[in-house]
């Protein structure tokens, strides 16, 4: 047997455990000593065994955490820790459209699929705790590295909607799936809102969180802020131009470090949510040279997208669809929402107090415990 040596998985980034290289098993959690269950995951080309999940006492997150939920205690702002106990959230790969995406999972195979779509500059780590939530609850929930973004595969291609979506949509292929239901945050908002009108048969319900569905502008976008932006131009006209924006956000100060602290910082009102060891996980999935770029070139195609629509933005989403809101988002605001059913008839509202941009990691109880009651009220799906 290989001699036993300490990991840091980067999901759970303080929790230290006991692996095997090659090896599953069982190890307890250094603090309440619950069993954790490993698996086997690919991390840097090289097959080791990493912690994925909890412990038997809450959510996945830090030793820290588990330090605070094995004393029943409450966060600083007074909420409780979201009750999950699912013993394990999966790791894969999955191929879709000639690519390889990294994707969390939970919940039993074969359950109706709901596919969680993260933002910029974000992961499918920003829904960690919305995976083991709905997993728990019994969904089959799949939360995938966005194309060209953290594990997933970064190809030289044109990262417009099609493309994107059609990558989305082949892992529901891959899963055996011929519905799901979509929910997607920011960056993950607008391509779910698409998807409901590309592909209209594969869908069985949309939730955005923050990014409402827009009526379509009267010209492509970026040239639309161009005009309103002439002075000061806005993050997304800095972000047209090539290598520039790669400069900037790379080496500025202490490039990617200072980045991710501001951007997360700036739009959140619940600082707690964002301690050093979580904001590390995105720092090292943004610092890799190369790793801005694809995430940057969404924004690349903003124009490109508004052309490709065209001919499907005025058809209505027939689904059942749920919009939640964060009442203190500057970016996104609840305001931006009105007049959606004219576009999605079958629509809920839900504003969560209290919240800025980065609504599932700030509020993960108040997120999960919206998508549940929304989830539960569909028919049923496969």
């Amino acid at each position: 047997m290989r001699e036993s040596r300490r990991l840091r998985h980067w999901l759970s980034p303080q929790a230290y455990v006991e692996c095997r290289d090659g090896t599953s098993g069982t190890v307890r959690c250094p603090v309440c000593h619950y069993p954790r269950v490993t698996d086997r995951v690919e991390m840097s080309n090289t097959t080791v065994t990493s912690t994925l999940s909890s412990c038997d006492s809450g959510e996945i997150g830090t030793e820290a955490d588990c330090r605070a939920r094995s004393k029943a205690r409450p966060t600083p702002r007074g909420a409780p820790a979201v009750p999950v106990r699912v013993r394990y959230v999966r790791s894969r790969f999955v191929i879709a459209n000639g690519v390889r995406l990294f994707c969390l999972e939970a919940g039993p195979a074969g359950a109706p699929v709901v596919l969680l779509l993260h933002g910029f500059p974000e992961l499918a780590y920003s829904w960690r705790h919305q995976v083991a939530a709905l997993g728990e609850a019994g969904f089959h929930v799949v939360a995938p590295d966005l194309p060209g973004y953290g594990r997933s595969d970064k190809p030289n291609v044109t990262y417009d909607c099609e493309w994107i979506n059609a990558c989305l949509v082949g892992v529901l292929d891959a899963l055996g799936c011929e519905r799901a239901v979509v929910a997607g945050h920011d960056w993950g908002g607008i391509l779910v809102w698409i998807m409901a009108r590309q592909y209209p048969d594969r869908l069985a319900g949309v939730i955005g969180v923050n990014t409402p569905d827009l009526p379509r502008p009267p010209m492509p976008p970026v040239q639309l802020l161009r005009q309103i932006f002439v002075d000061t131009p806005i993050y997304i006209i800095q972000f047209q131009e090539r290598g520039v924006a790669e400069w900037m956000l790379g080496s500025w100060g202490r490039g990617v470090d200072d980045f991710v602290e501001m951007i997360f910082g700036a739009t959140t009102q619940v600082a707690d949510a964002f301690p050093p060891a979580v904001l590390d996980v995105y720092k090292d999935a943004f610092r890799p040279v190369g790793a801005l770029t694809p995430p940057i070139e969404y924004y690349r195609n903003l124009d490109r997208n508004w052309e490709l629509t065209a001919e499907i933005a005025d058809r209505t989403i027939d689904v059942p669809c749920l919009m939640i809101s964060a009442a203190d988002d500057p970016v996104l605001t609840p305001a931006m929402t009105a007049g959606m059913e004219e576009r999605a008839p079958d629509l809920e509202r839900v504003v969560i107090e209290r919240c800025g941009h980065w609504t599932q990691q700030e509020r993960p109880r108040e997120t999960s415990q919206a998508m549940l009651a929304y989830l539960r009220r569909l028919p049923p799906w496969h």
